[in-house]
């Protein structure tokens, strides 16, 4: 086996490797030819329709004229602008996640009773099974949070009762324990990789009652348990922001796809946290952060746009940063003049800034969302000329601010995000009643079949 290894790694893998690049390689006209919407999208940008919903709308662009026309971004949750809803919990000085959650289960705001309760209900159901900490998440570390956060839902599973069961009353129970708990797992997850990967110590605090829900997850996060009420308030805008995003997200198409098929919950809420941990998804608030060390490495003047403008260019043309070529935290798939998330987060990010002691990283960050649309437009074409920042811009400056470790960036993602996952599974599991089911257009000949012992080596 050892010497089977060994070739498998060597000389065989390299031929294996490159047979198979020789098997998944297409033509470009091939997809112009046959029409086919690649990545799910029309060859204007737009998304294919795939469904209906409630839950929100991300507005973006208009259609006039049978022509996309860039609009300044809008987000609604259950036909209430983000704005207005942030808006009215910063002037009555309160968190609002619990209250984000309900409205995007039920449909409406809560009422002071139906907050109570609900936040009742969460602190009920939030408590892990016995021994479950122990035997799915120390005995198993993870140098990826977001691989845990997936084992740990799906192993939900074994000790849960009626998990086939997608009556809506049942579903509903599911996404009060699942919303509560994904917290406790995250934390849980974090701990046993600092331990066993990082050779960190290991503590694990317990949620506290009569919390909100972003300040549980500061004071479980902290050794101290210490944190500000601005801090939970930043976090509690955060978790806010980034609960729902439509259908056509790719995560959350992702739970819809599999809630289609009529599977349990677990299976389809772990295919929307594999989704939500690529990099072109919810892993780009952590890959802005790398793109900010290597501006802050590679410019001297953080005041000097030029200077910023110019190594932006480098990174555009591969010659800089990770070398992929992209900017992270600029652009969008449905916004095109500006991401409301984007414009909402950098205001409450303001104001902890000085206190903070981040000001150059703001600033740098600021340029970036100044300048880095004009460098893909002038590099990539007048197609990218309609660019803005998006959301992970400055999530990821925002959890630095806030002492939370770069590798719960995208778990942080995760457990927000778990309340429209939730609310999108409910909505597809009852309502829509049909197994999503696209195409592929084959690109093949026909082979003749040869018996194996006439098969012959190249």
């Amino acid at each position: 086996m050892d010497n089977e290894r060994i070739m498998i790694n060597g000389d065989r893998l390299q031929k294996l490797t490159d047979e198979m690049k020789r098997n998944i390689n297409f033509d470009e006209e091939y997809y112009k030819r046959f029409d086919i919407k690649r990545g799910l999208r029309n060859a204007d940008g737009t998304g294919v329709l795939a469904g209906l919903t409630r839950i929100s709308n991300v507005h973006g662009y208009i259609i006039d004229e049978y022509e996309r026309k860039p609009h300044e971004g809008e987000l609604f949750y259950r036909g209430i602008n983000i704005n207005n809803i942030i808006d009215g919990f910063t002037a009555e000085n309160r968190f609002g996640y619990e209250e984000v959650a309900w409205l995007l289960l039920f449909g409406s705001l809560p009422t002071k009773d139906e907050l109570e309760f609900f936040s009742y209900a969460l602190e009920v159901n939030r408590e892990l099974p016995k021994d479950f900490v122990e035997d799915m998440i120390i005995k198993a570390a993870s140098p990826n949070i977001m691989n845990k956060l997936q084992r740990g839902v799906l192993a939900l599973y074994s000790y849960e009762s009626d998990t086939e069961d997608n009556s809506v009353e049942n579903l509903l129970k599911q996404a009060f324990s699942l919303i509560s708990r994904l917290p406790l797992i995250m934390v849980a997850a974090y701990q046993a990789k600092r331990r066993v990967y990082d050779g960190k110590s290991m503590y694990l605090h317990q949620p506290l009652s009569g919390l909100s829900f972003a300040e549980n997850i500061l004071s479980m996060l902290r050794f101290d348990r210490k944190f500000t009420r601005d801090e939970a308030l930043l976090l509690d805008r955060c978790l806010m922001l980034h609960a729902e995003h439509g259908g056509g997200n790719n995560s959350t198409f992702a739970v819809r796809v599999l809630s289609s098929s009529s599977t349990d919950t677990y299976s389809a809420i772990a295919a929307g946290i594999g989704s939500l941990k690529g990099t072109r998804h919810g892993g780009a608030n952590m890959k802005v952060i790398e793109m900010l060390d290597f501006i802050k490495a590679g410019v001297n003047d953080y005041k000097d746009d030029d200077e910023i403008k110019r190594f932006l260019i480098k990174i555009a043309q591969k010659e800089a940063g990770d070398r992929s070529g992209l900017i992270y935290g600029i652009g969008h798939a449905v916004y095109t003049l500006s991401d409301p998330r984007a414009i909402i987060l950098k205001e409450n990010a303001k104001k902890l800034v000085d206190e903070k002691g981040f000001n150059d990283d703001f600033r740098i960050l600021d340029a970036v969302e100044r300048i880095a649309p004009s460098v893909l437009s002038d590099i990539k074409g007048d197609k990218r000329a309609s660019v803005c920042a998006n959301v992970d811009l400055y999530s990821g400056l925002v959890y630095r601010m806030l002492g939370i470790p770069m590798e719960l960036f995208t778990p942080l993602f995760a457990v927000a995000r778990m309340a429209g996952w939730c609310a999108h599974r409910i909505e597809e599991a009852t309502a829509c009643k049909r197994i999503m089911r696209p195409a592929y257009r084959p690109i093949l000949e026909g082979v003749e079949y040869i018996p194996l012992c006439d098969r012959k080596d190249d």
